[in-house]
């Protein structure tokens, strides 16, 4: 017996939409040397770990005419690199601000070393030595999910050079190892090797859209969908793999009564991501990733907080609700 009509026609729809997915992302390779980032994109040359390494970044300096309030620093999320920012640096340029934004090792168009302790310590390191090569003394600093673990990591480091602190829907807001079985290094490089543009796309539109794709999103498909299909796929897999591991083993929560610095959370409450939600045990999958608990909980740890809550948007509200998510980052730095 056949399947039902609607089943049948739900199927074929899915296949299509993937189709359309894979025809229309380009290949990657590990260096992006065939995207585009919305700036000017320069090589910050640095020595780690005993190797010569690039950290790509876009400096945006205070338009002519603006009075200049100084320097943000963006720090980008996991599945994402610095050019997502694109809408952000355009509005922080516009109200004055000198943005600095760069690609962390292991992501976007900087080295993706693969015999590397990935650690937020090392990642925050590394953009400290490239503010010294700017010679800029002290930034705001905004970070987006595995970005806001590692602003928050930053400015526990830094503090004499953090003058504010932002976390715009930062994973680690819980320890996801209390919860969630280990996944070995071999496992999780064989998933990752597995990914495809219709995974990607689908991942992404669950865990940040609630099932609800637009095509103003299509921007955020292109590196991480395009890197599956291009010729480094499995050193990107094994990337992924060592960074995804960084963040699962290296939680930083614990220290935010640590953090000094006046913070603002901004916080999209229908989000809910967790790393490694699929592994837990089922009882607990819908108690982890919730933003609209773990915002206020995070406020409470961090002294000097502020939250902004975003009813209704999820994990990535510079797409998503930028209307309404600028206005509140403006608001915070101008203070």
């Amino acid at each position: 017996m056949g399947l039902p009509t609607a089943l049948r026609l739900a199927v074929a729809a899915l296949f299509s939409i993937g189709a359309a997915t894979a025809a229309e992302v380009k290949p990657q390779d590990a260096m992006l040397s065939g995207y585009d980032y919305p700036y000017p994109v320069k090589q910050f040359a640095l020595n780690a770990q005993r190797q010569p390494l690039t950290m790509a970044y876009m400096d945006i300096p205070t338009p002519r005419g603006k009075t200049a309030r100084g320097t943000v620093l963006l720090l980008h999320g996991k599945n994402f690199s610095g050019a997502y920012w694109k809408d952000t640096i355009a509005a922080l340029s516009e109200a004055g601000y000198r943005v600095l934004v760069p690609d962390q090792v292991g992501f976007g168009k900087s080295s993706k070393p693969l015999r590397f302790q990935y650690s937020f310590q090392a990642l925050a390191s590394a953009t400290h030595s490239l503010l010294d090569q700017l010679k800029i003394d002290k930034v705001a600093v905004a970070g987006h999910s595995m970005g806001g673990m590692l602003a928050s990591r930053f400015a526990l480091m830094y503090p004499e050079r953090v003058e504010k602190l932002v976390m715009v829907n930062p994973i680690g807001l819980e320890d996801y190892k209390r919860f969630v079985p280990y996944l070995p290094l071999d496992q999780a490089t064989a998933r990752e090797e597995a990914q495809t543009p219709e995974k990607v796309k689908g991942y992404m539109t669950r865990a940040y859209f609630d099932g609800q794709w637009r095509p103003a999103y299509d921007p955020l498909l292109d590196i991480q969908a395009g890197w599956t299909l291009g010729p480094d796929a499995k050193k990107i897999a094994a990337v992924d793999a060592l960074t995804a591991d960084m963040i699962f083993t290296q939680p930083v929560l614990y220290e935010f009564p640590d953090i000094k610095t006046p913070t603002l959370l901004i916080i999209g409450t229908r989000d809910r991501s967790a790393i490694g939600v699929d592994r837990a045990p089922e009882a607990l999958r819908d108690k982890l990733g919730r933003y609209d608990r773990l915002g206020k909980a995070t406020a409470q740890a961090i002294p000097n907080a502020k939250l902004v809550e975003l009813s209704g948007i999820g994990h990535v509200p510079q797409y998503e609700a930028f209307d309404r998510y600028m206005p509140a980052l403006l608001e915070f730095l101008q203070q």
